[in-house]
């Protein structure tokens, strides 16, 4: 059988390793020698294949592929493994609790003396069987590790000290174990969860209770954290790097339900960096209450909310008004939109498209700058097997991936690939909060390989498209904008940007110290530690009343409309969540914020009806009608019963175009997209020239061109312009 492994990418994620990506090769600091000793953060000499896992230092030479890393690392076949390839060889010795004897007793004085200076007693060394064995033609220290039963069941291995600092398991290919089940036993008041094997040793020779994952820093668990519910305290003290960062936030946002004191421990910076517990008590003989004390934060941090007032529409505006000019509806629905996200259910979608060079990224990109970073995607373009391999967690023995979105905000900068838009069209809908889908991936030989991937929960989702035409399954699962484009607008983001580039440094020290956005994004925070689940409505029958209106013609997409605004009603609700009703985790909207949701719908809904982005509909309204005024407003009905309506040419849209958005629009956009659109959405027809066979003429849908012969058209059809409610 052909070996398959993990990708690269999912490698060094799983051992800290903190990677750039730049095209198909994948760039880090060198792993093999001082190479990169002097680089700075974004320079490395150490570049790795995406798709074989190969690499070569451009530096030191150093050469090899997945396997020679993993055997670099002491890792064996089974740790980067996707398929099980049967061993021509049997181990020659069996793991079990005699083997853990004979070690101990096999324990030499000099190693016994180095784990001494590490800060572990005799009494914890004797107790938890440390020893001293040769395996795969190398002597270790060996940790003998146990399962949750009590049964041991593999041994974690360090190398001879003074030989190398290579760590291995034996046997091979062993899953990560929780180090200190036993502890957890025990422990209700608190516990320490730290990132290595002697750490933990360490920390029990001072009678403080630890446990670790065995296989490093980014390897803890999901289903670990329901074991700890029972502990009163659990802090989270991992190594001062930024694998050691990473991981234990990773850590603490597994536990952080569970209804436990949440801490994370941040060594001071003398230990240096990389620097571990042990340093901190050995090298620096630092104390260990300080621990508990000193250096733990609560996490997440709380927010005092006292500071906090009810926040109106205009207020918000105002706030974001610091950094996006104008665009009101624009941005108060997108800022709502990403504040969706904190809920359990009321998340909602939109879709900018607008052509190039408009903004249509700008408003969702600088209003996520206000949001945690940890909670916001952004992605270009990618494929289905691309975005799950990035944004999932691979089990190998399910051979699947899961990918947790609950509570995310996923800003595509372009549209999505094709494929990944047709398994995220459910997830859009909320039609299932776990769903599954099969990938197919290439595997080194170039044969294909299916896996099962399971996705979660519900993100808030916006699109950047400068397409504008849109397909009618995603136009009904999203709101559409598109940003302003109206000379005003466009000289104040003009002004703004030359602020901004002229010092950067200045500006942006100036705007993060901006009391209404400090407040605004510590109020963020504090409503994502509320952790609200439901959010209910108080008055259902005012939205029935105004959402129906008198005699409106309902059509199929106002079942998903009506959603929409159910949840920019619940969204204006929890951005003022502590003056509303509240039962546990569910809150009750009231009549302000129904009041709030419908300002604001008013001004977006009739493109939603149409199923147009804003831009297409202003289009229409700004450029077809003003042209159609102009040709034919001030016309007599006996010329007209002569000569017809005068129809509208392309050239002259384009003309019209540039006189009022002071560009030119592009001939083929016009004529492939967008009057298509128009006139899928009722709004004009097209029709050739009786004069000119080759071209055509657009006529406004209530204004119809009277020629009986070629249309099926009432006389005197329609409406006057000026009857419209522009």
């Amino acid at each position: 059988m052909t070996l398959e492994t993990i990708t690269i990418n999912n490698y060094l994620t799983k051992k800290g390793i903190p990677f750039i990506e730049r095209g198909n090769e994948l760039l880090v600091h060198c792993l093999f020698g001082d190479c990169d000793k002097n680089s700075k953060e974004n320079e490395a000499h150490l570049y790795f294949n995406k798709d074989t896992g190969q690499f070569e230092c451009k530096k030191c030479g150093a050469k090899g592929n997945m396997v020679t890393l993993a055997k670099h690392f002491g890792d064996e076949i089974k740790d980067i493994a996707i398929n099980q390839r049967t061993p021509t060889k049997k181990p020659k010795e069996e793991f079990n609790e005699d083997l853990v004897n004979n070690c101990h007793q096999a324990l030499p004085d000099h190693i016994r003396q180095y784990l001494n200076d590490r800060g572990i007693i005799n009494e914890i060394i004797d107790e938890y069987k440390i020893g001293w064995g040769k395996f795969y033609g190398k002597y270790w220290i060996t940790i003998p590790i146990k399962d949750i039963d009590g049964t041991y069941k593999f041994f974690k291995l360090r190398q001879d000290p003074n030989i190398g600092k290579d760590k291995i398991t034996f046997p091979k290919g062993i899953e990560a174990e929780i180090y200190g089940w036993e502890t957890l036993q025990d422990a209700t008041d608190s516990v320490m969860v730290c990132e290595g094997e002697l750490d933990r040793l360490a920390l029990l020779s001072i009678a403080m209770p630890a446990i670790t994952s065995t296989h490093g820093a980014m390897t803890f668990k999901q289903e670990w954290s329901e074991k700890l519910v029972n502990v009163s305290k659990i802090y989270i003290c991992y190594d001062n790097d930024e694998a050691g960062r990473k991981g234990a936030e990773r850590v603490a946002k597994m536990v952080e339900n569970g209804g436990n004191e949440l801490f994370i421990v941040t060594l001071p910076e003398e230990v240096g960096d990389g620097g571990d517990i042990t340093d901190y008590l050995t090298k620096l003989k630092a104390n260990p209450d300080d621990l508990l004390g000193k250096y733990a934060k609560a996490y997440p941090e709380k927010i005092d909310t006292s500071q906090f007032q009810p926040i109106t529409t205009e207020e918000l505006a105002n706030t974001l008004e610091l950094t996006i000019k104008q665009d009101t509806e624009n941005k108060i629905v997108t800022f709502l939109c990403e504040l969706s996200a904190y809920t359990e259910n009321a998340q909602f979608n939109i879709s900018y498209n607008a052509p190039s060079s408009t903004g249509k990224s700008f408003i969702p990109l600088e209003i996520s700058n206000l949001f945690p970073k940890e909670d916001v995607m952004k992605l270009g373009n990618c494929s289905p097997t691309a975005f799950f391999h990035e944004q999932g967690e691979y089990d190998k023995e399910k051979n699947a991936i899961t990918v947790d979105l609950s509570r995310k905000i996923i800003i595509f900068l372009d549209q999505p690939h094709n494929g990944l838009l047709e398994r995220l069209r459910s997830l859009f809908s909320h039609d299932e909060k776990e769903m599954q889908s099969k990938i197919t991936d290439k595997n080194q030989k170039g044969g294909n390989r299916t896996k099962t991937v399971v996705i979660k929960g519900f993100p808030s989702v916006i699109f950047c498209s400068a397409g504008l035409r849109i397909d009618e399954q995603e136009a009904t699962r999203f709101l559409l904008l598109s940003p302003e484009v109206n000379q005003d607008k466009l000289r104040d983001g003009i002004m703004a940007s030359i602020m901004k580039e002229a010092d950067n440094e200045s500006y942006k020290s100036c705007l993060e110290a901006k009391p209404e956005r400090v407040l605004l994004k510590n109020r963020i925070l504090a409503i994502k530690q509320e952790k609200i689940g439901e959010i209910k409505i108080s008055n259902s029958e005012k939205i029935t009343e105004r959402f129906l209106g008198k005699n409106k013609i309902l059509k199929p997409r106002h079942q998903r409309d009506i959603k929409r605004l159910l949840s920019i009603i619940k969204s204006f609700a929890l951005l003022n969540v502590w003056w509303r009703e509240k039962t546990g985790k569910t809150i009750t909207a009231n009549d302000s914020d129904i009041e709030e949701a419908f300002k604001v719908w008013e001004k977006i809904s009739a493109s939603q009806e149409l199923n147009l982005p804003p831009y297409i509909y202003d289009l229409y309204r700004e450029v077809i009608l003003k042209i159609w005024d102009e040709k034919n407003g001030n016309r007599s009905k006996s010329i007209e019963e002569v000569t017809g309506q005068l129809g509208i040419t392309r050239q002259e849209i384009l003309k019209k175009h540039y006189q009022v958005y002071g560009r030119m629009l592009d001939n083929n956009q016009l004529r492939q997209q967008i009057l298509p659109m128009l006139e899928t959405a009722g709004l004009i027809t097209q029709e050739k020239d009786i004069s000119n066979a080759t071209r055509m003429l657009v006529f406004p849908a209530m204004y119809l061109p009277i020629n009986e012969a070629d249309t099926n058209s009432d006389d005197e059809g329609g409406v006057k312009i000026e009857d419209i409610d522009f």
